[in-house]
């Protein structure tokens, strides 16, 4: 059973290390690092899933970010992910937990912001209520699959329909 602890309770380094091994030590360039570049994870909302033996097992950071409509107008968001598990532990629910764990401070949160991801919809939509319904029209710098540009929140309706995501850096 996985123990969930806040990220800031990682060295670092462990952090990248396990980044660099479920991804790719090119995974920089990704698009998402792009929407977020210049700002820095939310700690209260960002944490560590550790095994049996209290090895690091994955991680999840959120982001400050914001969808950026014609006007100008900059509307915050939190960037789910990435969700990062050891190749070796993934499919044992490591990810799940840690993506419960994010939402969860999320939405009890004094004012719940809608939250982004880009990911999977037919998994991110059955377990945690993310959609693509209102992001056809959303940009970002970089390519990307808008299938998999996922938006959930309780108030995401009132997002624009048209805007460019990027960071917050407001």
């Amino acid at each position: 059973m996985a123990t969930i602890i806040p990220l800031d309770q990682v060295e670092p380094a462990l952090i990248e290390a396990l980044l660099d091994t479920a991804f790719e030590p090119e995974r920089h360039k990704r698009t998402a690092y792009k929407v977020r570049e210049g700002t820095d994870w939310l700690p209260a909302l960002s944490y560590a899933a550790l095994d049996d033996d209290e090895y690091l097992a994955g991680t999840i950071q959120c982001w400050p970010v914001a969808l950026t409509d014609p006007d100008g107008r900059a509307h915050p968001l939190i960037m789910v992910g990435p969700v990062a598990v050891m190749p070796a532990l993934q499919g044992e629910g490591y990810g799940k937990a840690l993506t419960l764990a994010s939402l969860a401070a999320i939405d009890g949160s004094a004012r719940p912001l809608p939250q982004v991801l880009i990911g999977d919809p037919e998994y991110y939509g059955r377990f945690f209520g993310f959609s693509a319904d209102g992001t056809g029209g959303w940009t970002l710098p970089g390519p990307f699959d808008p299938a998999r540009l996922l938006v959930r929140g309780a108030n995401s309706a009132v997002l624009p329909s048209r805007g460019t995501l990027g960071p917050w850096l407001g």
